[in-house]
């Protein structure tokens, strides 16, 4: 995992949004709807706490025990060890029965964090049991914070974003804003409210902007809660057989267009159903049944 300091090298936005869709998709696809399920339950604050009078190495152990136990690893003692590395944290990948973890020696004076040093390097061991993967390492830590964060772990990474006057930090490969958009994903699916965790107000402002982005894709033609305005949009588009560049959607078909694919807003799934009707479409990835006026 990434090692930052300074505001000034944290990207903001949406720059790895096909990886990010594609992680979903490849997470459901998986799992399962049922085994995504598994995971009603973010991990508590209480859980991952490590307090000053708590011995570092054994804290630190404890913590990982319960992101162990909260992914649904096998049971396993976890060795945490600290020392000088570029990174902040790392993992080896074995087949156990111990994970061994290692963490940047700065998270001895920083405990409020190794939390969420930790979620995303036993999430990496998750993946590789499940031996689920994309086709480069850059893909494949995308896809890390994303199971992370969908999981129920991620929104320590995200809260593990500040910007003030005491330090700059920002942990894991996604934008604060992507974090924030995959927490909403798991907030609509599983009725959470994250909001209230959050210690950073930086870390609160991106899940703000992530949420919104994630209400828009709720919102998007096809789908039958979209606006007067885009839906009037659409129909055009649709007449004429070809969506624009910044469409959520594509035409085929002809002109009217006879069919339209657009993207399930639970897992990213591309679905394609038939023009000029109103209709339910169920997505054969998560299970999720949309309302269509397409």
């Amino acid at each position: 995992m990434p090692n930052r300091h300074g505001a000034d090298r944290v990207i903001h936005g949406f720059p790895h949004r096909a990886t990010v869709r594609a992680s979903l998709t490849a997470l459901y696809r998986r799992l399962s709807p049922d085994g995504v399920h598994r995971y009603p339950a973010s991990v508590t604050a209480d859980d991952v706490a490590l307090d000053d009078e708590e011995d570092l190495h054994l804290g630190a152990q404890r913590v990982a025990h319960a992101l162990v136990r909260h992914l649904q690893l096998p049971e396993a003692r976890v060795v945490v060890s600290f020392r000088p590395m570029e990174y902040a944290a790392a993992v080896e990948l074995t087949a156990g029965p111990e994970y061994f973890v290692e963490l940047n020696d700065r998270f001895r004076t920083r405990r409020r964090d190794i939390g969420a040093a930790l979620a995303h390097e036993i999430t990496h061991v998750l993946l590789h049991r499940l031996g689920l993967g994309l086709p480069s390492t850059a893909e494949n830590e995308v896809l890390t914070d994303v199971t992370t964060a969908y999981l129920g772990a991620g929104w320590l990474l995200l809260d593990a974003y500040r910007q003030d006057g005491v330090e700059s930090q920002k942990l894991g490969y996604l934008t604060p804003e992507e974090f924030g958009y995959v927490l909403a994903k798991r907030a609509e699916v599983f009725g959470e409210d994250p909001s209230p965790w959050f210690t950073s107000a930086v870390a609160y402002e991106a899940w703000v902007r992530g949420r919104a982005e994630a209400a828009r894709e709720r919102t998007a033609p096809p789908l039958a809660g979209a606006g007067w305005a885009e839906r009037r949009r659409y129909a055009l588009q649709r007449h004429r057989g070809r969506a624009s560049e910044d469409a959520p959607y594509a035409f085929a078909g002809g002109a009217p267009a006879t069919a339209v694919s657009f993207s399930c807003p639970v897992c990213l799934q591309r679905l394609r159903v038939p023009t000029g009707r109103t209709l339910r479409a169920r997505c054969g990835v998560c299970g999720s049944v949309l309302e269509c006026t397409a």
